[in-house]
């Protein structure tokens, strides 16, 4: 029986297709990369029985990324990288997706694509095609043996309907995404590794790891401080309104508008004033009513959910489309990356529409709806993608709780209001002469509430007062007087505004306007302020009005617009992609190049707004050229400056820096700081100039003292290591210097041991264990606090064999640690837990090393 593998993008994407295609008859097991699983049934393809297997990727299987020197950024200028060479990486190596797929593919005769129905979906077909290539029966390219599926909703009609319509999968496309990916590479690395290291190299209270730049996040940055400078120069100017008061003969009272409405002139608005003043007559020269329209909503797409999301349901565009993701794959919307707001001919509008019949929310205004006749829904715009966004099942509040159901609740909504009838309600409006000058009265009644009985938060008040008058009626006018008012600044733009002019602009796709929005956030340039609008930080603000004196189209949204039409014509096959990287790496490579050499214009404004290293954070450490003190930058990056060397030295980041005793380094002489990461989380000493200058060839950058190799420094791993690992591969368990709370700490992944709770003083021996190789530790007790039998104040033995020490062992992990590692049981370590018998190198062969 012949073999078809099937891959998709999610394996919660993996499993719901497998239950629809298998009838729920699927056999499931776990993949070998431990992230994945594999469902497996028989079925029949090609009229002929095939045995399926649906697994999946997760994201993106590889990354683009410079070959090996390149990614360092202190020997590399950074304009080589508009031409050194690029190489794909796996995006995940902890997943060992390649592998997996490599695996699962051997042998199979066809490969059916389900991948997301998008640009990056397409990209992400042609990553698997290249992992299966080798193992697969028959070659890859051959439109016999790979398949693509193209579906834009997870239901049994929709993915069944795709199985038997599969196409090819489209090479320009997934070119496109490859040429987005290499000029966003090349140019936001090269901007960002340059301006990073000039500007923090020279000023202390920047408060950001990254001072970056993008091709899309910076023209969206240029939005906010456009509108913050139009707020810090506008000028704010009075102007007067006439009011006057008119009464009904039942005593209701009517505030009228003046028809000139404001006039800027105190002396002429006063003039009118005197000129009405003395009537006390309003007299009726107008009366009309007009039935207007207020419209129902065109279907919904991405930038639209995106907006409502930030601007009606308080969530940012990153987490919308995160929760909307969700509900997609557990098939209760269809796929929310759409640019299309018109339904396609066939769409069952009646079918979608009746499973929404029984819900308690909305079901007597639909099943309405089913019973009266659907209105057609206008006519949007068809980007020739996906269908827009509808509910592809019903679901009650208890199923979604949240931000899932706030997202479904408006997606329902929204497409039972597009085939809802429009709201229509009466505009009245009476005409007053008083005197010389005319007011007016407006006042609105509903006649029908249409689309607004389902999105109700769009739905008319209390209908509006509206006298019954007609023509040459007088009412009493009263209350003649000038109100003084402001002219008043535009307001900060909000998450949805900015949306908006990206999309108007052509910065970003519907997929990755969320994640620039969320970048300069992130980065610090902007503050979300209250109703979520996007206040720019002063790093942002200095930052777009550099590019605005050195260059400005590297700030505003044309240039990037431009990239993208091109980028767009390599999807739709009318580009080369070579002649479009290329042509757009040059330009880029000499704004670069110009931008470098006029890099003064923009420091000039950094000068002003910040200060300098020499000016900022406090004396913490000696350096160990010039004996003098050392300057602790606390401020994101975290950092050392030596004024008198002009040195600046990287430390560790999200923890507490202190002085270790005023001990030195025994290579360098500069003295020795400890970092931890709080009292439940792990500490380690380290000298500042070899964290930066790793002394060995096996030592990296980073690195503190828990993972120096140096034979005999009583800091290093030598000294103070006492086993491999319990758990990782590379990790050795060191000492931990923060005493009294005595522990030992893996120096690669987030474990931590804590032993011997209330000794006065723990140290490594260095004699090992004969029976399992680690180093022997000698705890010492005070007295009257000792936790050794028969009152015991010192012992000496081995931690993993000797059961009075392993009782007195407790495992857990690095609470404040981010970094991934493999699970474990956690618990306490008995005497016969595993580890591995991985003990620091032998010392003399170290020395050795060391010398030669």
């Amino acid at each position: 029986m012949k073999t078809a593998l099937m891959v998709a993008e999610k394996p919660s994407l993996a499993q719901n297709l497998a239950n629809i295609l298998s009838n729920g008859k699927c056999s499931t097991n776990k993949g070998s990369n431990g992230a994945c699983s594999v469902h497996e049934w028989n079925g029949s393809f090609k009229n002929e029985p095939v045995r399926f297997k649906m697994t999946s990727v997760c994201g993106h299987v590889m990354s683009l990324d410079f070959t090996g020197k390149y990614n360092n950024w202190d020997k590399v200028d950074p304009v080589e990288l508009f031409s050194c060479p690029t190489e794909k990486k796996e995006a995940m190596p902890r997943l060992k997706m390649p592998a997996f797929l490599a695996q699962e593919s051997r042998g199979c005769d066809y490969l059916i694509l389900w991948l997301d129905c998008d640009k990056e979906g397409e990209n992400i077909c042609f990553e698997v095609m290249s992992c299966v290539q080798p193992y697969m029966k028959n070659d890859v390219c051959s439109p016999l043996v790979t398949y693509r599926a193209r579906f834009s909703a997870i239901t049994d009609k929709d993915i069944k309907a795709a199985m038997l319509n599969l196409v090819r999968p489209n090479e320009n496309e997934s070119r496109s995404v490859d040429a987005r990916q290499e000029l966003d590479l090349r140019i936001g690395c090269a901007f960002t590794r340059f301006q990073t290291k000039y500007f923090q190299g020279r000023y202390g209270d920047l408060d950001a790891s990254l001072i970056s730049y993008g091709p899309c996040q910076t023209p969206t940055l240029g939005f906010c401080v456009q509108r913050h400078d139009e707020i810090q120069t506008f000028k704010p100017e009075t102007y007067w309104v006439l009011r006057v008061t008119a009464s009904t003969s039942e005593g209701r009272e009517l505030p009228l508008e003046w028809k000139r409405v404001r006039c800027f002139e105190k002396d002429i608005a006063n003039m009118f004033l005197h000129g009405i003043k003395e009537i006390k007559e309003a007299i009726v020269i107008n009366v009309q009513a007009k039935e207007k329209v207020k419209s129902r909503p065109v279907a919904l797409n991405t930038v639209e959910l995106m907006r409502v999301a930030s601007a009606g349901l308080g969530m940012g565009p990153h987490h919308a489309m995160q929760i909307a993701e969700r509900l997609y794959t557990q098939g209760y919307i269809s796929y929310p990356r759409t640019e299309t707001t018109s339904y396609p001919e066939n769409f069952d509008l009646i079918g979608a529409l009746r499973q929404q019949q029984g819900s308690s929310k909305w079901g007597s205004e639909v099943r309405a709806l089913i019973a009266n006749g659907i209105n057609k829904p206008k006519k949007g715009h068809d980007a020739g993608d996906h269908p827009p966004i509808t509910p592809m099942r019903q679901a009650t509040e208890s199923e979604l709780e949240g931000d899932m159901w706030r997202i479904y609740d408006y997606v329902t909504r929204h497409f039972i209001a597009t085939l809802s009838r429009d709201c229509r309600y009466l505009c009245t409006t009476i005409t007053f002469e008083i005197g010389t000058e005319t007011f007016s009265y407006s006042g609105n009644t509903l006649v029908d509430a249409g689309y607004t009985e389902i999105m109700h938060w769009q739905a008319f008040g209390k209908d509006e007062f509206v006298p019954v008058l007609n023509v040459d009626d007088v009412l009493k006018a009263h209350d003649h007087r000038l109100v003084e008012c402001q002219t008043s600044p535009p307001d900060y733009l909000t998450e949805s505004e900015v949306i908006t002019l990206m999309e108007k602009h052509g910065i970003g796709t519907d997929a990755s306007i969320p994640v620039h929005i969320n970048n300069i956030c992130q980065r610090n340039y902007v503050a979300v302020g209250s109703g979520r609008r996007l206040v720019p930080t002063n790093l942002g603000i200095v930052l777009v009005h550099g590019y605005q004196k050195i260059d400005p189209e590297l700030v505003l949204p044309t240039m990037r617009s431009a990239v993208e039409e091109q980028l767009n014509l390599i999807a739709v096959g009318r580009a080369d992609f070579q002649a479009v990287l290329a042509h757009t790496t040059e330009i880029f490579r000499r704004k670069f190049q110009y931008f470098v050499r006029s890099i003064e214009a923009m420091d000039q404004l950094f000068e002003v707004n910040f200060s300098s290293l020499k000016a900022s954070g406090k004396a913490l450490s000696r350096c160990g050229k010039c004996r003098r003190y050392m300057r602790y930058i606390q401020a994101k990056p975290a950092r050392l400056h030596c004024s008198h060397c002009d040195d600046t030295y990287a430390l560790p980041q999200n923890g507490t820096v202190r002085i270790y005793r005023e001990l030195k380094c025994p290579l360098d002489d500069f003295e020795l700081l400890s970092w931890s990461s709080g009292h439940r989380g792990k500490s380690f000493p380290l000298c500042p100039y070899c964290y930066n200058h790793p002394p060995f060839r096996d030592m990296k950058k980073g690195f503190g003292c828990n993972s120096c190799t140096h034979p005999t420094c009583p800091y290093g791993v030598n000294s103070t290591g006492v086993s491999g690992c319990v758990e990782c591969e590379a990790g050795v368990l060191v000492l931990d210097p923060s005493a009294p709370k005595w522990k030992l700490a893996c120096n690669r992944c987030d474990v931590i041991i804590n032993i011997f709770e209330d000794a006065t003083r723990v140290s490594v021996c260095e004699q090992a264990c004969n029976a399992c190789g680690a180093q022997l530790v000698c705890a010492e007790y005070k007295a009257e606090r000792t936790r050794l039998p028969a009152a015991l104040t010192e012992m000496t033995a081995c931690l993993y064999c000797e059961p009075i020490f392993s009782a007195l062992v407790e495992k857990h992990r690095a609470v404040t640690s981010r970094t991934p590692a493999p699970r474990g049981r956690g618990g306490r370590m008995r005497g016969g837990t595993k580890h591995r018998n991985k003990q620091p190198k032998d010392k003399m062969a170290q020395l050795a090393a060391y010398f030669v």
